[in-house]
């Protein structure tokens, strides 16, 4: 009987097991990442449809797509003065016109990546709708490359626009017939382009306005015009409508040194996938070369006005102006102070006037009233004085309520602190408020012998331009050790704080152990520039040459070296920026390319080395593309050049 209650349990408590193991609810396992871009299924109207005469547009996809900032990525060629709504509804995407189509007009709509479905996020790439209102769709193109005219940077947030009207007012006045946007390799396309001739301009738009019209947008320009013909058709055949991958592929060619383009057939490799689920994924984009190159640039300032007024610490004002008042008068004044309440300094140009605050009664104020007297141009481009007041602010932080109350401290840098110094080069110190005099009696420096130290004679000079430098003058040798020794309260500031004491053992290094740099330059008749620069494309040091042959950069560290060459066509020593105004295009540059095509452009120069290497310089504005790309994601591969302060 036992036995038999038992088994019974036994049997019972399995079949409950097994009912719970069938009921138990589980995910499915799912199976691979959906990694396509959505794909149109269906269109109102049909992609490259004619005589279209609605306001409408919509666009349905296979899934559930989202807009990825599409008020920024979306564009219309030719350019609508009202821009469209771009919206979603579905799985579509709706597209409403409110300006007036013209009459027998190929329009272009560019998404580029606006378009990506919802779950995965995947992209849909540079995609474009086209229709016209006549009985033709236009099928011709201009291709083309925009460069940084400084750097040769691509050039950030760039449109390229087109204009069949010719005179140079147009850019200013009107919108463009045709416009597209610069990759981020530098290359440009524009498509479903009709016949004639055009007016080609690369511009960094300030005010969204598509025209030239702000003094302080970058800009570019054909120095001729751009004749567009049936031979010049670069877009590619479409796919055959049919449910299988056909890809299609059209000839691209690198860019060469001295060759304009490869103008007929200088298309992208494009993948005309007739997408499906499934399908492989797009190739990654690649540099191309079009037919034209456009240097972008920003051009100078020519109107004279107050650019800036800040006030950023408590007893420091700074005040800047568009351009250099050469001859005329940059005055600054305080009602109601005394002369000894503040003092002036001015920039090399002097277009920059930095005031110090001095009297502690003054600097301890929250708003001080100041008065400016500087060149400004009216509005008939008359050039006179302005005289205005400034009321300058400053609001010190909240302390917190519990403190302790520190000593403040002068603190100042030196270019002794590597413990070595360039056979000639001079001890600097360098402050963030202006010095007052150091008491030399606290101030020593040292010979180091073997077994004692010999004091030295040097002299302390103070920057006639600039009150927070001073250079310490002496006589050095190579290969001796030296000890700078200043006791605490030697250095001071014009504001009662006092540095602490310090020693520094230093040396001069011995020229063996520098790298030296001599270029032959071949192959150019006129005044150059060249320059020395690091990985960053900072400048470090320049040479002016007039004629072709050798120059040296000595005593350089270890490291890797980029050289440019600015051509210097107007012999004024600096690179010069372009004006539309009178068509001047900006100085060319270009950059070493490497002794040949299989050697990198950047120079190694490794402890002890003396290189010499040749440049022929005949090619101008060029840049060996792997030097564009190793910038990518450093700060402003298109960096905004102050032209003509170079």
């Amino acid at each position: 009987m036992c036995k038999r209650i038992i088994v019974s349990l036994f049997l019972s408590s399995a079949l409950i097991v097994i009912i719970c193991a069938c009921a138990k609810i589980s995910s499915p396992s799912g199976g691979p990442r959906d990694r396509t871009p959505p794909v149109v299924v269906k269109s109102v109207p049909l992609n490259g449809a004619k005589n279209f005469r609605g306001n409408k547009l919509e666009i349905l996809f296979d899934e559930f797509v989202v807009l990825d900032n599409i008020t920024e990525k979306f564009m219309v060629s030719p350019p609508m003065k009202k821009k469209p709504r771009v919206f979603i509804k579905g799985k579509a995407v709706g597209v409403e016109l409110y300006d007036k189509l013209k009459d027998s007009t190929t329009y272009t709509f560019y998404f580029q990546d606006g378009i990506k479905d919802l779950n995965e996020g995947n992209v849909l790439q540079n995609y474009r709708f086209v229709f016209s209102t006549g009985p033709v769709i236009d099928s011709l193109s201009v291709t083309g490359n925009i460069y940084n005219a400084f750097n040769l940077e691509v050039p950030e947030k760039t449109e390229v626009i087109m204009y069949r009207e010719l005179a140079d007012s147009a850019v200013e006045k009107h919108l463009p017939e045709y416009i597209s946007k610069v990759d981020q390799y530098g290359y440009f396309r524009i498509d479903n382009v009709r016949p004639g001739t055009y007016r080609l301009y690369g511009l960094k738009d300030g005010d969204n306005s598509k025209n030239y019209n702000l003094p302080d947008e970058e800009f570019a320009f054909m120095d001729s015009t751009v004749i567009i013909t049936p031979e010049k058709n670069f877009i590619p055949p479409p796919p055959p409508v049919k449910d299988t991958i056909t890809i299609k592929k059209a000839t691209a060619k690198a860019f060469q040194p001295g060759k304009k383009g490869i103008g007929k057939n200088a298309s992208a490799t494009k993948d005309t996938t007739n997408a499906k689920k499934g399908a492989v994924k797009n190739p990654e984009p690649v540099a191309l070369t079009g037919e034209y190159r456009l240097y972008q640039f920003l051009a100078l300032k020519k109107a004279h006005y107050l650019v800036s007024s800040h006030r950023d610490l408590k007893y420091q004002m700074v005040y800047i102006l568009s351009l250099p008042p050469d001859t005329m008068k940059f005055e600054f004044s305080i009602p109601g102070a005394g002369s000894n309440a503040f003092f002036t300094e001015h920039s090399k140009y002097r277009d920059t006037l930095k005031v110090w605050l001095s009297d502690s009664s003054l600097y301890s104020q929250t708003q001080i009233n100041t008065i400016l007297k500087y060149p400004f141009t009216d509005t008939l481009g008359i050039l006179g004085y302005k005289q205005d007041t400034i009321l300058m602010r400053f609001l010190s932080p909240r302390a917190p309520r519990v403190q302790k109350i520190k000593r403040t401290r002068f603190t100042f840098e030196n270019n002794l602190l590597s413990g070595f110094i360039k056979p000639g080069q001079t001890i600097v110190f360098n402050s963030k408020t202006p010095f007052r005099q150091p008491d030399t009696s606290r101030i020593k420096l040292y010979e180091l012998l073997q077994t004692t130290s010999q004091k030295m004679s040097y002299h302390l000079i103070k920057d006639t331009s600039n009150s927070c430098r001073y250079y310490l003058k002496t006589k050095l040798t190579e290969g001796k050790k030296y000890l700078f020794v200043a006791d605490s309260a030697s250095f001071s500031n014009i504001y009662n704080e006092f540095s602490d004491s310090i020693g520094i053992k230093f040396s001069i290094k011995d020229p063996e152990s520098y790298c030296k740099l001599t270029l032959d330059i071949k192959n150019y008749v006129g005044n150059r520039i060249i320059q020395l620069l690091d990985k960053t494309d900072k400048l470090i040091t320049e040479n002016y040459m007039t004629k072709d042959g050798k120059t040296v950069f000595p005593l350089l560290d270890p490291g890797f070296y980029r050289v440019r060459i600015i051509y210097d066509l107007n012999g004024d020593h600096k690179w010069t920026t372009g004006d539309f105004t009178t068509h001047r295009q900006p100085e060319p540059v270009s950059y070493y390319p490497g002794p040949d095509s299989k050697s990198p452009a950047e120079i190694e120069l490794k402890q002890g080395w003396e290189l010499e290497q040749s440049w022929d310089i005949g090619v101008k504005n060029f840049k060996d593309p792997k030097l564009r790309e190793n910038k990518k994601g450093n700060s402003n591969s298109n960096t905004r050049v102050n032209p003509g302060r170079q």
